[in-house]
């Protein structure tokens, strides 16, 4: 009876390699990520906005509407015609963007029309996409320099701006649809359309930052209407059940940092052929979740649809009707960052991030939702998550205490039995124990970082009487972590 114990305790104490670490130890080698490396770019657009508010304003909105009727000249000239990655007027409109923002923070003029020209150069980029071949690496980056550098260039101008400035709506295109719809928050939501989102925490940072591209969302929903009722449904995954469908009130009730919502162009030859496709794909959707349990894919396989993560949830639906989503598929290749997934759980490097189906050009942005309280929190989990990378690409390793094992091995014996009653444990079905233990010393060691960081942006903006812009915030999260670690 002892030795039987003895094996017991020994067994629960015991570590092992998870199936997500063996195959990242026998990945290929990755190729590099995205990277960005100006930062003495990002310091003199910051050291022009210094100076302009010190300088006063005079004469800006001359200069705000010479800046803006500029970008959009730049942009109808590259809406009449064809232009490839690696053409000069994608330079210069990146440019155009990041270099007018300072000078509307500053003075607060023409913040409206700002927003305008965010939205059509999103418009414009991905319609100019429509042609590029999205698995090349040029077309990828451009893309992305575009669309997420306006973004962040828009939302560097929203939180300067005085409150009430900026509309927690931008709409984008209307895209036509002939497939049943409900009106939902004054938004016209369609069967088959896409809702991407930002989740509060940390881990929805980790998925939105973790990515060759990092991006701004890590969740992907799918929307059902039914046609006799028209009332939308919604179809995603959760870690902690798995497959569902909620209410759009039930889905809104979640932390959501932002939202935005997808909808497949109306003149794909697919839709061509069957303007109802999407929503088919959204009823064989709903009808799977609805008809039995469908637990979620820790391992990020888009391949196998046995299991299936949040971007599966859409592209398994679409992929039966013709219709292949991320026409450029995610990879992950920082080492470090490759590891700590294979610690949670991740086998597959190439997959499906949420943040990457909004360069697909199969698919229009309708609409994009953000305010400035979430958007705060949204750029410090992003600064956390990026310095604690940084510590991933230096060999620091994601551990726990191994004390815990034992209690957590008995919570996860006992969330088995609540699984196989068809109900959520406090470990979620699919991941492991030292996956969850791993998960909870992420989210404490993020909080902590995240805590320091709140107090430190806090003192920059007494001192500098402005918000800190993302590049400082990055560095004062760096300084942030080395208090937390100076600490223990």
């Amino acid at each position: 009876m002892l030795a039987a114990l003895l094996t017991s305790a020994c067994l629960l104490f015991m570590p092992y390699r998870s199936e997500g670490e063996a195959a990242e130890l026998a990945a290929p080698v990755p190729r590099q990520a995205f990277a960005w490396n100006q930062d003495a770019y990002w310091e003199g657009l910051e050291e022009g906005y210094r100076t302009r508010r010190q300088e006063g304003c005079a004469g800006a909105a001359a200069e705000v509407r010479g800046r803006t009727e500029a970008l959009r000249q730049l942009l109808a000239r590259i809406a009449a015609g064809q232009f490839g990655p690696a053409a000069g007027e994608f330079g210069d409109l990146e440019r155009a963007m990041f270099e007018t923002a300072p000078l509307l923070a500053a003075c607060g003029e023409g913040i409206a029309e700002y927003l305008l020209l965010a939205a059509e150069t999103r418009t414009v980029v991905k319609r100019q996409s429509e042609k590029w071949d999205m698995k090349s690496d040029a077309a990828r980056t451009i893309l992305y320099r575009l669309l997420y550098g306006s973004r962040a260039a828009l939302e560097e101008v929203m939180v300067q701006a005085p409150p009430g400035a900026v509309p927690t709506l931008i709409r984008g295109t209307d895209e036509p649809s002939a497939t049943p719809s409900a009106m939902v928050s004054n938004v016209r939501l369609h069967s088959g359309d896409i809702l991407v989102s930002r989740g509060g925490a940390p881990t929805s940072a980790l998925i939105a930052r973790g990515n060759d591209f990092p991006g701004n969302f890590s969740h992907i929903a799918l929307v059902y209407v039914e046609p006799a009722s028209q009332e939308a449904k919604i179809v995603e995954a959760h870690i902690e059940v798995g497959v569902v469908v909620s209410t759009v009130e039930q889905y809104l009730a979640d932390t959501k940092l932002r939202m935005m919502l997808l909808r497949p162009r109306a003149d794909l030859p697919q839709l061509a052929r069957d303007p109802m496709l999407p929503h088919k794909a959204a009823e064989y959707a709903y009808k799977r979740a609805a008809g039995g349990h469908v637990a979620y894919d820790f391992a990020m396989d888009y391949r196998d649809h046995a299991r299936l993560f949040c971007s599966e949830v859409a592209s398994e639906a679409y992929a039966r009707y013709g219709i292949d989503l991320w026409e450029g598929i995610s990879r992950i290749s920082s080492p470090g960052l490759r590891r700590w997934l294979a610690a949670f759980g991740v086998e597959h490097f190439e997959t499906q991030e949420p943040s990457d189906l909004e360069y697909d050009p199969q698919l229009r942005v309708v609409g994009e939702w953000r305010d400035p309280a979430t958007l705060r929190q949204d750029r410090f989990d992003n600064a956390v998550t990026e310095v604690m990378l940084e510590g991933a690409e230096k060999g620091e390793e994601l551990d726990y205490q191994g004390y815990l094992r034992p209690a957590a091995r008995l919570v996860k014996l006992y969330s088995r039995t609540r699984n196989l009653a068809g109900q959520a444990g406090p470990i979620p079905e699919g991941m492991s124990v030292d996956a969850a233990l791993r998960t909870e010393e992420y989210m404490a060691r993020h909080k902590a970082i995240d805590g320091r960081l709140v107090l430190k942006a806090e003192q920059f903006k007494k001192q500098m009487e402005y918000e800190a812009p993302y590049w400082q915030l990055v560095k004062l999260a760096r300084a942030a972590k080395e208090e937390v670690e100076e600490a223990k």
